[in-house]
């Protein structure tokens, strides 16, 4: 019996890469004829009953899988030379740390505004063309700004236009790869794409910084456009094995309420929802006040800033291959869950400590927890919403995330200011140690708390 019924590959054997067929038996796995190539991995053909944890190796074999990986991953190159770009370009024509803030939320402002009518017009069409438009129209707006990069009011239109693309593709994204690997593999195949993107942010980000200061703003923003364009080539090739069902033809708004009834209605997508929302609203002050954490609390300054954003980014690299070696199934709320306590329990330790070395150390910590953590999260999420409502509950959570996140940048800003920055983390890991409470009581008891 195959995972979720239907096989979506049209030959089972390629969808390993195995010349074997795998089917359960009251024993277990039996190979029914000659297989040279039994292995551990045989056990991906079980279903729900592996015997072996399906890894890198396992989702990099499926070549559908691959394609999909490849554009995200070159589409998060782009992004991290447009978000240094943008950053270095703003604060040129403003002087002003506020006209960066502003970019951040007119970033912001299309999910809040777009993301619940994008999810229901993304389970009405085609994922994979609505990926390729939102690639080519982001694509058109960056290449703007290669051709011109006085007007600050045309920044902020490509900033809050190209948004508008993410928010269209992401849910997509997200909502596509279900499709393209077995239940037992989405830990796998989200662990893949997030540790691409982590890499990509710690590796390209202080090369971008050298790019701009060199050649210009101009050759940035033209490396992000090419980015896009190569995505929406490699997705183009894109073949989803099970199409969402098509919708009665209703209004917009109706269908996009469907996704949030259902979140809301479903035990266990409600403790996820909430729990996301907590989360924004410690994540979103923590993050931006970590350079005045360092200069207030720590009493550093570049250098030991720097170093406290290499050990966020080391542990988030790592995380994803701890995560592997122990984790088969993305229906484990512990390990959803659990990230968020360990994150609470390093803000507490940050409020504590005014040592360099203790806090480096704790970020370790904090980053391996947000990467296991977002990888669980989404494969849970993918796992446990019907497909034809997966992209509207994925953009749902994208506007709880934004929500929270908006709320708590300025609420920070306001406590680090009267009270002081380490306040800001003793309240940022109350609320996280309050979401992993939240979540682990809410399903505790449920017959999906496996």
């Amino acid at each position: 019996m195959l995972v979720d019924g239907a096989d979506p590959f049209a030959d089972p054997d390629d969808a390993v890469g195995l010349s074997c067929r795998v089917f359960r038996t009251p024993e277990g796995c039996a190979a029914p004829r000659p297989c040279s190539s039994w292995s551990r991995r045989c056990a991906l053909r079980v279903g729900d009953v592996t015997a072996a944890t399906p890894g890198l190796r396992t989702v990099f074999a499926l070549p559908q899988y691959r394609r999909l990986w490849s554009a995200r991953t070159v589409s998060q190159w782009g992004d991290v030379v447009q978000t240094v770009t943008l950053a270095l370009l703003v604060y040129e024509l403003t002087g002003s740390g506020l006209g960066v803030a502003a970019v951040v939320a007119a970033e912001i402002l299309p999910v809040l505004l777009l993301a619940p009518l994008a999810g229901a017009l993304i389970d009405r069409l085609p994922r994979v063309r609505v990926m390729v438009l939102a690639d080519l129209g982001r694509a058109a707006l960056v290449g703007l700004l290669v051709v011109t990069q006085d007007s600050l009011w045309l920044v902020f239109v490509v900033a809050f236009g190209t948004s508008v693309g993410t928010v269209f593709f992401n849910p997509s994204a997200q909502s596509v790869l279900p499709a393209l690997v077995r239940q037992d593999a989405l830990v796998a195949a989200n662990s893949g794409i997030w540790s691409a993107a982590v890499l990509s942010q710690v590796l390209l980000a202080p090369l971008a910084g050298l790019v701009v200061v060199t050649a210009g703003f101009q050759v940035g923003f033209a490396l992000n456009a090419l980015s896009y364009v190569v995505s929406a080539l490699v997705l183009r090739g894109l073949t989803v094995p099970r199409p969402p069902a098509p919708l009665e033809r209703r209004r917009l708004l109706r269908d996009a309420a469907d996704g949030v009834q259902h979140l809301v209605a479903d035990r266990l997508l409600r403790a996820l929802g909430f729990a996301q929302l907590l989360a924004a609203l410690s994540a979103g002050a923590t993050s931006a006040l970590l350079v005045v954490y360092a200069r207030e609390a720590l009493e550093v300054t570049g250098s030991g800033y720097g170093l406290l954003l290499s050990a966020i980014g080391v542990g988030a690299a790592l995380g994803p291959l701890v995560l592997l070696r122990f984790i088969r199934s993305p229906r484990r709320p512990a390990f959803v869950f659990g990230p968020f306590a360990v994150r609470g329990v390093v803000d507490l330790v940050l409020a504590a400590t005014s040592r360099l070395p203790v806090a480096a150390t704790a970020l370790v910590g904090y980053g391996v927890a947000t990467s296991t953590g977002a990888v669980t999260f989404a494969s849970m999420l993918q796992a446990e919403t019907p497909d034809h409502l997966r992209g509207r509950v994925f953009a749902s959570m994208d506007v709880l995330w934004q929500t929270g996140r908006l709320v708590s940048l300025g609420l920070g800003a306001v406590l680090a200011d009267t009270v002081g920055v380490s306040a800001v983390y003793l309240l940022g890991g109350v609320l996280l140690l309050l979401a992993a409470g939240f979540g682990f009581g809410s399903v505790s008891g449920s017959g999906r708390a496996r």
